[in-house]
């Protein structure tokens, strides 16, 4: 049975619970880290951190899937996804970031919005004429109640 997260690439590299490791991860496909690692990670598939794992450093991924703890600076190309256990503190760069309840974030996150248009988008006729369309109040005239 194959646990939630997994695409079925058979390229995974998986840092078990319980292993230390300080250095750098560079790989193409899946990385599922679920003991601890200090250092980097970069690779163009997924990173999942399971709700064990610790990761402290950079991670550089297509897609960041977490229910774990991050202490870094992350850039997903896709998305980001914080699972209700997540703990995340650093930097975010990604277009969509995506937080179950629960899940815990600190830090700067960057979607790729510089600005906003200078006027906001038109709607279209039939509703922008909306209020002009309306129906005269009514008025109501409060009756005396007969005993």
């Amino acid at each position: 049975m194959k646990k939630p997260g997994f695409t079925g690439d058979d390229n995974i590299t998986l840092l078990a619970k319980g292993v230390e490791l300080k250095g750098e991860i560079r790989v193409e496909g899946t990385v599922r880290i679920d003991g601890s690692l200090e250092g980097d990670i970069q690779t163009k598939g997924q990173v999942i951190v399971g709700e064990d794992g610790l990761v402290q450093g950079t991670i550089t991924a297509g897609t960041i899937i977490s229910s774990g703890r991050i202490k870094a600076t992350v850039k997903a190309i896709e998305r980001i996804q914080l699972l209700k256990t997540a703990t995340l503190i650093g930097d975010v760069h990604t277009p969509i970031l995506m937080m179950e309840e629960g899940a815990k974030l600190q830090g700067v996150t960057d979607m790729g919005v510089a600005a906003w248009p200078d006027q906001l988008p038109k709607l279209p006729g039939p509703v922008r004429q909306l209020s002009a369309r309306r129906s005269k109040q009514a008025v109501v005239i409060e009756q005396e109640s007969r005993a």
